[in-house]
């Protein structure tokens, strides 16, 4: 069955007759949940089956899930994860800890994650913030400098996939000197090229072999004056798939965040026009959605071809002791993780 290139979310905690109408007609590629989606284990095992009933298909279910203050899933039914920074404090310390507690929290997130039918984290965050810039990104970094946020992106990452749930490396190639939230407005950097080569690029291009990355909401003076990585063609081109070497599965970080200027509809074909895969759109707004959906494209050529490997990198979870983990990271971190 053919697939539209989107990634929509949805209302509540269950689908409407509407919603359900309208993505058995887009067919999406996946779905996306937010806190407001989720309520028990129970619940949200069956709206994800209402979900890939709707669409037709055995649709990929994402969620950020980071830990920290990016968590849609908090206590009393899931564990509290830190926020990336904790790990980074550790791996200063020490730094084979650092990546055994960072692998080590991803992959207990899989561990709930999976059973409840979702398979794709928005995780790692490879973003390197700098001194002055807005803390949309801040404690979420794991670090400051290129060299650890690399090491421990790919931990988390690792500790993902052996759960059976596939990384987002996200915000390409960059969004840590963004000096406000793009959820709101438009980040202008005017950083050198050079200087965004050497501490803005490197982790994105160590963990250019990941399945899907999702871009950033972000103006780059030094490559494109006028246009956000999001829509930019050069920028795609030349840096993200050129200079960084991705070549996985790209998705448009959310549409309706204020960052992108235009209608839905602009916003959309802008995307796509300049070499997103996959658009995002989270907020399960139906006006928003139909808008959205009258400028997704069939998935097809390249693009069909990076989701059929994205899908590829999934498999069941290796065999894992989750109250050995959970001994074994609070050892580490010390943390009581909401519950028990």
């Amino acid at each position: 069955m053919s697939r539209r290139a989107a990634i929509y979310g949805c209302a509540g905690l269950g689908l409407s007759d509407a919603e359900k109408s309208f993505f058995r007609e887009a067919s999406p590629w996946g779905f996306i949940l937010f806190a407001r989606n989720c309520q028990s284990p129970d619940q949200i095992t069956r709206l994800a089956a209402s979900l890939r009933d709707a669409a037709g298909h055995d649709a990929p279910i994402l969620i950020d899930q980071e830990g920290g203050r990016v968590a849609r899933l908090k206590p009393p039914h899931w564990r509290a994860y830190p926020a990336g920074r904790r790990f980074g404090d550790l791996y200063a310390r020490a730094p084979e800890r650092g990546l055994e507690a960072v692998k080590l929290g991803a992959r207990l997130i899989a561990s709930e994650l999976h059973p409840l039918g979702i398979n794709v984290d928005c995780l790692p965050l490879l973003d390197v913030p700098v001194p002055g810039a807005h803390d949309v990104i801040g404690d979420r970094a794991y670090a400051l400098t290129p060299e650890p946020v690399a090491a421990m992106g790919r931990a988390a990452a690792e500790g993902l996939l052996a759960g059976g749930v596939l990384p987002v490396i996200k915000h390409i190639p960059g969004h840590g000197r963004a000096g406000v939230d793009s959820h709101l407005s438009l980040p202008v950097v005017n950083a050198s090229a050079a200087d965004l080569r050497a501490a803005d690029f490197p982790p994105f291009r160590a963990l250019r072999d990941m399945p899907l990355a999702m871009t950033a909401h972000v103006v780059y003076t030094a490559f494109d004056a006028e246009a956000p990585a999001t829509t930019s063609p050069s920028l795609i081109r030349e840096i993200i798939r050129g200079e960084i070497g991705f070549d996985g599965l790209l998705m448009s970080d959310d549409l309706s965040m204020q960052a992108l200027a235009g209608s839905l509809s602009e916003r959309t074909h802008a995307s796509f026009a300049a070499g997103c895969d996959l658009a995002l759109h989270c907020n399960g707004k139906m006006d928003e959605m139909e808008q959205v959906a009258g400028q997704i494209p069939m998935l097809s050529g390249k693009a069909l071809l990076r989701s059929q490997m994205a899908l590829d990198r999934l498999k069941p979870p290796v065999s894992f002791d989750v109250e050995d983990g959970l001994a074994r990271f609070r050892e580490l971190l010390g943390d009581t993780l909401g519950i028990s």
